[in-house]
């Protein structure tokens, strides 16, 4: 994205975010490479991921794995770093909006979906972690949502695990504070990646969207992309326990 900033402090860091192959994850892996750091891609994903590593042409690597079962995550977090190294920077991006009717779903779906967009951020950061209180610095980021601010309606699982989120960010800022590790939240509004293009977006549904938000503009995936790099540079030195909003003043 032009104009965007570079962060001195994150040349050469090595970055590990969770479903990087494709959205907001895969334009926060390029905001990455602009800064010269060194990306681990952890994602499903193997087609989009590989093409994105390819197109980079840099130091990054992939690992796939299912990332709500846990065994496959820490398998993945330790080929990467065998590969690339132990993590400085954790991004905790991965996530599925899927819809879902409240009078249908049962506890397999509603722990699915909290397996896929809550779980595996708690063991990524439990596994992460001890590197970070190590070097007696890093720093997490996990991406929220701004869809149970709004009370949003259509997927209550993920807008309960999305709630859960900042809980989460909070109480490891707590704990991992001592060792100079920063745990905040980016919380993302209705952002125009492919997949709501492809699945939500109409033009009457995106026209009452940006009448809720006070800068009425779609909002870029490469937006929050940006958010996520300034909270993972030294610049953000003391930020910690927050919330960023890149919402546009979505009320």
């Amino acid at each position: 994205m032009s104009g965007s900033a570079i962060y001195p402090s994150l040349k050469d860091k090595i970055i590990y975010i969770t479903g990087g192959a494709s959205g907001i994850g895969a334009s926060t892996v390029r905001a990455f490479d602009r800064q010269g750091a060194v990306v681990g891609i952890l994602d499903i994903d193997s087609t989009s991921a590989n093409q994105l590593v390819t197109d980079l042409a840099g130091p990054h690597q992939f690992v796939q794995c299912d990332l709500s079962n846990i065994d496959e995550l820490t398998s993945a977090i330790f080929k990467l770093e065998r590969k690339i190294g132990k993590a400085q920077v954790l991004v905790n991006n991965a996530a599925s909006d899927d819809r879902h009717d409240w009078r249908e779903i049962d506890a397999n779906y509603w722990n699915e979906r909290m397996d896929i967009n809550l779980r595996h951020m708690f063991f990524a950061i439990q596994q992460i972690a001890p590197w970070m209180i190590d070097e007696k610095c890093g720093s997490i980021v996990n991406v929220g949502s701004n869809s149970w601010w709004e009370c949003g309606a259509g997927f209550p699982a993920y807008a309960t695990a999305k709630s859960a989120v900042h809980g989460l960010t909070r109480t490891m800022a707590r704990e991992l504070g001592a060792y100079n590790i920063r745990v905040n939240t980016v919380v993302p509004g209705w952002i125009m990646t492919k997949r709501q293009k492809d699945l939500w977006v109409t033009s009457e549904a995106l026209q009452k969207q940006l009448e809720r938000q006070c800068i009425p503009i779609p909002i870029e995936p490469e937006c929050v992309a940006n958010m996520v790099t300034f909270l993972s540079s030294e610049d953000a030195k003391m930020c910690t326990a927050g919330n960023f909003m890149v919402e546009g003043g979505s009320i």
